[in-house]
């Protein structure tokens, strides 16, 4: 039995949805660390509180008024959300007071922006080409901040000729992430998520080069830092 387009872009997506849901627990050791020593240490909750706007505004993006046919984005990105959140309780939990505010100061920031951009949208625009063309455009601009977020990472390894602090795991992830939603895109032609997503695959590749052209410099880890490496604060975008 031949699968025709509409199939493929559904196990695609589905398949996206399970790498995107690696990249979302992958900060999962950094925010055990938190729990079990009851402290932020020197982590910061910048990351999760930039992923959390990110999900918000492709669930947004994902809803039938806006881009029917998109479940898939909206089933991933709730996920995120959750997880995203998750993270951010722990961080006010254990965190200084300094990052309560700041993470409750940004929350109210996103939800206000959200909702700036969720009444433009419903009330000026009234196609789900002319919605969806406005929701993409800040989807795309936070995607790719999201996606390119690891660059100073890449410049440390680049300085440093040392991939400590860029396990390969997670760049292929990312990369697979990225090929897996472009391809998803160009199955039925949506621009936003082919441009965040697209960029993201770029840059996956660009961390894999990296990987194999500085392994065999890095120097041998010791423990300490294996400890720390072991922690990867960064993550990356999901859709």
């Amino acid at each position: 039995m031949t699968m025709n387009a509409m199939q493929i872009r559904t196990v695609v997506g589905i398949i996206g949805n399970v790498i995107s849901f690696v990249l979302f627990i992958s900060p999962a050791p950094t925010i055990w660390r938190i729990f079990r020593n009851k402290s932020v240490e020197e982590f910061l909750p910048d990351p999760y509180i930039a992923c959390v706007l990110n999900c918000m505004l492709w669930i947004f993006y994902g809803l039938p008024f806006n881009h029917p046919n998109s479940t898939l984005v909206v089933t991933i990105n709730g996920t995120g959300l959750v997880l995203e959140l998750i993270y951010l309780s722990i961080f006010l939990i254990y965190g200084k007071n300094s990052h309560r505010k700041k993470i409750t100061l940004f929350l109210i920031i996103e939800v206000v922006f959200l909702g700036i951009v969720a009444g433009i949208d419903l009330n000026v625009f009234h196609t789900h080409k002319s919605r969806s063309t406005f929701v993409g455009v800040f989807c795309v601009v936070f995607g790719v901040a999201m996606y390119a977020s690891p660059l100073t990472i890449m410049w440390k390894v680049i300085k440093t000729k040392s991939v400590e602090f860029m396990p390969l795991p997670l760049s292929i992830a990312a990369f697979s992430n990225g090929c897996c939603w472009t391809a998803y895109a160009l199955l039925k032609f949506d621009l936003a998520i082919l441009i965040a997503n697209g960029t993201g695959a770029v840059l996956g590749l660009i961390q894999i080069v990296l990987w194999l052209s500085y392994y065999g410099t890095t120097p041998k880890k010791s423990k300490t830092s294996r400890a720390a490496a072991a922690d990867p604060e960064v993550q990356l975008q999901n859709v």
